[in-house]
Protein backbone atom coordinates (compact mmCIF):
# COMPACT_ATOMS: atom_id res chain seq x y z
CA UNK A 1 0.00 0.00 0.00
CA UNK A 2 1.56 3.32 -0.81
CA UNK A 3 1.56 6.08 2.18
CA UNK A 4 -1.84 7.56 2.64
CA UNK A 5 -1.60 11.45 2.56
CA UNK A 6 -2.79 13.97 4.56
CA UNK A 7 -6.70 14.93 3.41
CA UNK A 8 -8.03 18.96 4.46
CA UNK A 9 -11.94 19.50 3.52
CA UNK A 10 -12.33 22.97 4.22
CA UNK A 11 -15.83 23.99 5.98
CA UNK A 12 -18.67 25.46 4.89
CA UNK A 13 -21.59 27.16 6.09
CA UNK A 14 -23.03 23.36 5.92
CA UNK A 15 -19.87 20.82 6.05
CA UNK A 16 -17.44 20.74 8.77
CA UNK A 17 -13.52 21.13 8.47
CA UNK A 18 -12.70 17.76 7.99
CA UNK A 19 -8.69 16.98 8.70
CA UNK A 20 -6.96 13.68 8.66
CA UNK A 21 -3.27 13.36 9.68
CA UNK A 22 -2.00 9.99 8.65
CA UNK A 23 1.55 10.76 10.38
CA UNK A 24 0.00 11.88 13.35
CA UNK A 25 -3.18 9.36 13.08
CA UNK A 26 -5.13 12.64 14.06
CA UNK A 27 -8.98 12.75 12.28
CA UNK A 28 -11.02 15.84 13.12
CA UNK A 29 -14.22 17.18 12.15
CA UNK A 30 -15.43 20.06 13.35
CA UNK A 31 -18.29 22.92 12.36
CA UNK A 32 -21.49 22.10 11.31
CA UNK A 33 -22.70 19.19 9.13
CA UNK A 34 -25.95 19.79 7.08
CA UNK A 35 -24.78 19.04 3.83
CA UNK A 36 -27.17 18.24 1.04
CA UNK A 37 -25.55 15.10 -0.05
CA UNK A 38 -23.45 13.93 2.50
CA UNK A 39 -22.04 11.28 0.38
CA UNK A 40 -19.85 14.00 -1.25
CA UNK A 41 -18.83 14.94 1.59
CA UNK A 42 -17.89 12.08 3.69
CA UNK A 43 -17.50 8.95 0.80
CA UNK A 44 -13.67 10.57 0.47
CA UNK A 45 -13.39 10.60 4.27
CA UNK A 46 -14.39 7.40 4.54
CA UNK A 47 -11.73 5.95 2.30
CA UNK A 48 -9.65 7.54 3.21
CA UNK A 49 -10.50 5.61 6.46
CA UNK A 50 -10.90 2.84 5.24
CA UNK A 51 -7.11 2.96 3.81
CA UNK A 52 -6.26 4.12 7.00
CA UNK A 53 -7.07 1.32 9.28
CA UNK A 54 -4.83 -0.99 6.65
CA UNK A 55 -1.31 0.82 8.18
CA UNK A 56 -2.39 2.81 11.32
CA UNK A 57 -0.66 4.68 13.80
CA UNK A 58 -0.21 3.48 17.05
CA UNK A 59 -2.68 5.89 18.54
CA UNK A 60 -5.67 7.35 16.48
CA UNK A 61 -7.56 10.39 17.86
CA UNK A 62 -11.31 11.16 16.53
CA UNK A 63 -12.19 14.60 17.31
CA UNK A 64 -15.63 15.10 16.80
CA UNK A 65 -16.32 19.00 17.62
CA UNK A 66 -19.81 19.13 15.58
CA UNK A 67 -22.07 21.71 16.93
CA UNK A 68 -25.16 20.31 15.19
CA UNK A 69 -25.42 17.47 12.21
CA UNK A 70 -28.33 16.02 10.11
CA UNK A 71 -29.26 12.16 10.15
CA UNK A 72 -27.06 11.78 6.79
CA UNK A 73 -24.19 12.87 8.56
CA UNK A 74 -24.93 11.16 11.44
CA UNK A 75 -25.04 7.67 8.88
CA UNK A 76 -21.32 8.66 7.89
CA UNK A 77 -19.79 9.65 11.12
CA UNK A 78 -20.96 6.20 12.16
CA UNK A 79 -19.73 4.49 9.53
CA UNK A 80 -16.57 5.97 9.76
CA UNK A 81 -16.51 5.39 13.78
CA UNK A 82 -17.11 1.52 12.91
CA UNK A 83 -14.38 1.17 10.47
CA UNK A 84 -11.95 2.55 12.71
CA UNK A 85 -13.15 0.39 15.16
CA UNK A 86 -11.27 -2.43 12.83
CA UNK A 87 -7.98 -1.50 12.89
CA UNK A 88 -6.67 -4.89 13.21
CA UNK A 89 -4.44 -4.30 16.48
CA UNK A 90 -5.50 -5.28 19.91
CA UNK A 91 -1.97 -3.15 21.01
CA UNK A 92 -2.96 0.28 19.53
CA UNK A 93 -5.81 2.63 20.51
CA UNK A 94 -8.41 4.63 19.30
CA UNK A 95 -9.26 7.71 21.58
CA UNK A 96 -12.75 8.75 20.32
CA UNK A 97 -12.77 12.78 21.75
CA UNK A 98 -16.45 14.38 21.91
CA UNK A 99 -17.36 18.13 22.56
CA UNK A 100 -20.29 18.87 23.67
CA UNK A 101 -21.84 22.47 25.34
CA UNK A 102 -21.28 22.66 29.06
CA UNK A 103 -24.73 22.33 30.11
CA UNK A 104 -25.39 19.06 28.04
CA UNK A 105 -22.21 18.31 29.79
CA UNK A 106 -23.31 18.70 33.28
CA UNK A 107 -26.92 16.73 32.49
CA UNK A 108 -24.47 14.05 31.30
CA UNK A 109 -22.28 13.69 35.02
CA UNK A 110 -25.86 14.10 37.15
CA UNK A 111 -26.82 11.08 35.32
CA UNK A 112 -26.05 7.55 36.72
CA UNK A 113 -24.11 6.31 34.05
CA UNK A 114 -22.53 8.66 31.14
CA UNK A 115 -21.61 5.52 29.01
CA UNK A 116 -25.61 5.59 28.72
CA UNK A 117 -25.69 8.97 27.00
CA UNK A 118 -23.31 7.45 24.46
CA UNK A 119 -25.46 4.21 23.59
CA UNK A 120 -25.52 4.71 20.05
CA UNK A 121 -21.34 5.09 20.06
CA UNK A 122 -20.82 2.78 22.56
CA UNK A 123 -22.84 0.71 20.53
CA UNK A 124 -20.54 0.62 17.44
CA UNK A 125 -17.03 0.37 19.86
CA UNK A 126 -18.38 -2.93 21.31
CA UNK A 127 -16.55 -5.05 19.35
CA UNK A 128 -13.85 -2.64 18.65
CA UNK A 129 -10.37 -4.74 18.23
CA UNK A 130 -8.28 -1.86 18.95
CA UNK A 131 -8.66 -0.41 22.72
CA UNK A 132 -11.10 1.95 23.05
CA UNK A 133 -11.49 5.19 25.03
CA UNK A 134 -14.04 8.12 25.12
CA UNK A 135 -13.19 11.37 26.20
CA UNK A 136 -15.66 14.31 26.25
CA UNK A 137 -15.11 17.66 26.78
CA UNK A 138 -17.57 20.60 28.17
CA UNK A 139 -17.36 23.49 25.51
CA UNK A 140 -18.18 27.16 26.23
CA UNK A 141 -19.84 29.01 24.01
CA UNK A 142 -16.49 30.27 22.10
CA UNK A 143 -15.53 26.47 22.19
CA UNK A 144 -12.63 26.75 24.75
CA UNK A 145 -12.85 23.41 26.98
CA UNK A 146 -13.89 23.75 30.32
CA UNK A 147 -14.30 20.49 31.94
CA UNK A 148 -13.37 16.43 30.71
CA UNK A 149 -14.28 13.16 31.77
CA UNK A 150 -12.10 10.06 30.66
CA UNK A 151 -14.56 7.25 29.89
CA UNK A 152 -13.10 3.63 29.27
CA UNK A 153 -14.58 0.85 27.67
Amino acid sequence: MEKLTDLLIEKTSKTPRIELKYSSGEISLTGRSLPENATRVYEPVLNWVSNYVIQPQPVTNLRLNVEYFNTSSSLWISKIVKTLTRINNPDYRLMVHIYIPLEEYDDMKQSADIRDSFTPITDILQDSIPEVSLKLYATDDASTVIRDALVLF
